[in-house]
């Protein structure tokens, strides 16, 4: 084999058994990234009062233009319904939400925020900033800009074949 046939060979340094897999790797930090931003936002949560499923969904009833149905939480969380019903009951019980009579329809309920809710809102934005912070605390300016490009093309890749 001369030097040019193998420039143009593939690389099969990482297929040999007990090599590193760069992908598996890759994915394997992902994970534990997940998990420790996980933690970390749990407990900047704490304080406020709620979990991080419940942030999300409040965070989410706040994103539509009027107050959305429960089926539609379901659909823009990609959760089955009962998983919001679960999470309205208990920031209900915290005064966070409300189920309200749809006005066109008396069979459909709508969840709303409630004042309490909206100033919970203005505290989970400070806690996830401060979550923020600390997960990415070690980076520079220009390492986060160029992480945020590359979890946007992650991220905007959307789901393919679910899991």
């Amino acid at each position: 084999m001369t030097t040019s046939d193998r420039a143009s060979a593939p690389d099969r340094t990482s297929d040999g058994p007990g090599a590193p897999d760069a992908d598996g790797l890759l994915a394997e930090q992902l994970l534990r990234l997940t998990r420790r931003l996980h933690r970390i936002q749990k407990r900047h949560l704490e304080p406020v009062g709620i979990t991080p499923a419940q942030s999300r969904l409040l965070r989410t009833v706040a994103h539509f233009g009027e107050p959305p149905r429960m089926a539609d939480l379901a659909a823009r969380l990609e959760v089955v319904p009962r998983a919001v019903t679960s999470l309205v009951d208990g920031l209900e019980a915290g005064d966070r939400v409300r189920r309200v009579p749809d006005p066109s329809n008396r069979r459909v309920i709508r969840i709303e925020l409630t004042d309490a809710g909206r100033a919970t809102l203005r505290e989970l934005r400070s806690a996830r900033r401060a979550a923020a912070e600390d997960i990415l605390a070690p980076l520079t300016v220009d390492q986060r800009e160029v992480l945020g490009g590359l979890l946007s093309a992650l991220v905007d890749r959307g789901p393919e074949g679910g899991c």
